[in-house]
């Protein structure tokens, strides 16, 4: 039996169940987990009180039900708005690797899963604080695609602050979406997301729940913004920064690699050296900050009685190995600068990386004027690339994509450090206000905004390599010249801009009846097989999503014109959706060097030719699927 793409995206709860099905397999009986069986084997560590620690609200199970369902939807490519590798509007290059998508994250994330499970290295995110002002999206658990549809086009509303489920409607929002953001995560991936004080609270319980509160790292404290609110009791000035891994214990074996790299200025005062070859060190008290009330032990070391930071047997092997001293009835213990070399440093108070107006400034230098009042800065974004260290080919995801700061960051970033980095932007089209100096500019939604801010980076970065190679190339100098060549390899300005939308199969869209059988031979012999509107280069894309094959990878036409093959790292697939093919067809398409055909119902005109088919690549040890 030939097996068939249903036209859904990855299916979360299935997985989760293999999952428990590989840890413990006495579990399955007839198919199904057994709960009893489950609890038997976990033992002690099952919670049976009723009055344990959660955090609930009103619309937590749906939410939770919303981050499993699976969703019918695809991405479709715009051309028109994409940009080629070196720079050029209206180009899909298959070189570029950088996605920029409109449409409700939560689809988006869905429709991700299983092309970008497990490779994302950073996330970063600038979601809505639920101030009262900024828009909040509100989730329809039935049917969140068809409800997108409708306010696409629509006048988006804030989340009130007298409206009841206030925090609510925020928590339903930001609840599914982060699970979903989990999945993508690399091993040693690591997401960031800014917040103020209206609902950080909120956002660090379910963070603690959904990625683990062993995977917390850090509340950073960074500064955004430089004046004085006079009607404030306390100005605050900061937002917050969380900050999680997929695993602590993976980044932290790695820790080394994280934070800003040590300058001299950092060992200024490592000024003393007793000429004994372990060079130069400061001095810093070894007594325990809090005494008592931080749970630091209390003994007597070398005379002296006090808390200290350290257990007795770790002290007394630091005083053997001359590492701490008594100095004046005190015990001190001394660092050496060649301990820190190579490493790196880093504090949870960021208070030089950029504020908020900076950023609406960089808004208004690369388009002209100032559409955004708060936009996060290039900068912000900069330093937390350099401080998890990022790496060549890593992937950068940020759903809430608002001014595109993080794509330009990612561009700058790459450029800077001469390695190649991915961005995936997703985006609401947030129309925007009639009266705004945007909408005025022909900038009908936020998307478009975003859109054009990346183009213009990308121009920037270009305009910066001429004239870097005019002056490399001027010099005349051959390691110069290797350097340019290195430079102009790893550059890619460009992005494709894929749009969400509903399935382009009808057969995808329509809900089962009675007749299916019926309707699928209508649908296979009738020319309305898609979606009207819809091209065959978008079917390409939707299976490509639902198969789980990397969006970014290239996508030719058979010499014949009537398939489509993807080529990724390890393997080649052809996509065929062409009506009333032959077998003098399907004999080319075997002789392609491809692994995996995928051919649509409508292919094959009768159940001989699909037979045939089957049996000419069967004997060429080829896989065949439908959809």
């Amino acid at each position: 039996m030939i097996e068939k793409l249903d036209g859904m995206s990855k299916d979360l709860v299935r997985e989760n169940v293999e999952k428990l099905k590989e840890l413990f397999p006495s579990i399955v009986k007839e198919g199904k987990i057994d709960f009893e069986e489950l609890e038997l084997l976990l033992g002690e560590n099952i919670n049976r009180s009723k009055e344990h620690y959660s955090f609930v609200w009103n619309g937590k199970t749906e939410a939770t039900k919303l981050a499993q369902k699976r969703s019918t939807g695809t991405l479709r490519p715009c051309v028109a708005d994409s940009v080629g590798r070196n720079g050029e509007k209206g180009v899909w290059d298959n070189e570029t690797k950088n996605l920029y998508i409109e449409g409700d994250n939560l689809e988006v994330l869905k429709l991700l899963q299983a092309s970008y499970n497990g490779r994302i290295k950073m996330i970063y995110i600038d979601p809505p604080y639920n101030t009262g002002h900024d828009f909040v999206y509100k989730d329809n658990f039935e049917d969140n695609l068809k409800n997108y549809k409708e306010i696409t086009g629509q006048a988006q509303k804030s989340n009130a602050e007298s409206d009841g489920r206030y925090h609510t409607n925020w928590l339903n929002m930001m609840y599914p979406r982060l699970k979903l953001a989990r999945n993508l995560l690399d091993k040693d991936g690591v997401i960031f997301i800014s917040i103020d004080d209206n609902e950080v609270a909120n956002l660090k319980k379910i963070c603690d729940e959904i990625f683990g509160e062993n995977n917390f790292v850090a509340c950073i404290c960074q500064k955004h913004r430089d004046g004085i609110s006079n009607d404030k009791i306390i100005s605050n000035n900061h937002n917050f920064l969380l900050m999680y891994a997929k695993s602590f214990e993976k980044i932290h074996a790695n820790r080394k690699n994280y934070g800003i790299t040590r300058t001299e200025e950092d060992f200024k005062n490592y000024k003393k050296n007793d000429n004994d070859g372990k060079g130069f060190y400061t001095l810093n008290p070894v007594t325990g900050p809090g005494g008592a009330r931080k749970g630091n032990p209390y003994y007597e070391i070398l005379g002296v009685a006090n808390y200290w930071r350290y257990s007795k047997e770790t002290m007394q092997n630091l005083i053997d190995e001359g590492k701490v001293v008594k100095i004046n009835n005190n015990l001190y213990q001394k660092s050496y600068k060649n301990d820190y070399l190579g490493k790196k440093k880093g504090s949870s108070t960021w208070w030089d990386v950029g504020t908020t107006s900076q950023g609406t400034i960089e808004v208004k230098n690369i388009l002209g004027k100032s559409y955004f009042d708060f936009a996060k800065p290039v900068s912000l974004i900069t330093y937390i690339l350099d401080y998890i260290d990022i790496e060549e080919n890593d992937i950068i995801l940020d759903f809430f994509s608002g001014s595109a700061t993080t794509a330009q960051a990612v561009l700058e970033f790459g450029f800077q450090k001469n390695i190649k980095l991915n961005f995936i932007m997703v985006q609401l089209p947030e129309l925007t206000e009639p009266y705004s100096e945007a909408f005025k500019d022909g900038f009908q939604t936020i998307c478009e905004i975003g859109k054009e801010r990346i183009r213009r980076a990308g121009k920037k970065i270009k305009n910066q390599l001429t004239s870097d190679n005019a002056q490399l190339t001027n010099k005349g100098q051959e390691e110069n010249n290797c350097q340019l060549s290195s430079v102009n390899c790893q550059l890619d300005i460009g992005f494709k801009v894929l749009k969400l939308d509903t399935s382009n199969l009808k057969k995808w869209n329509n809900e089962p009846t009675k007749d299916a059988e019926e309707v699928a031979k209508r649908i296979q012999i009738s020319m309305d097989y898609m979606e009207e509107g819809r091209e065959e280069i978008d079917l390409v894309y939707e299976i490509m999503i639902k198969y789980g094959i990397n969006l970014t990878n290239p996508v030719e036409k058979t010499a014949n014109g009537k398939a489509y093959i993807v080529t990724g790292e390890t393997y080649k697939l052809l996509i065929c959706s062409a009506p009333n093919i032959t077998l003098e067809d399907v004999e080319a398409f075997s002789n392609e060097s491809v692994g995996t055909y995928l051919f649509a119902d409508r292919c094959f005109t009768d159940d001989n030719l699909l037979i045939n088919a089957q049996e000419i690549l069967k004997a060429k040890n080829k896989e065949m699927r439908l959809f």
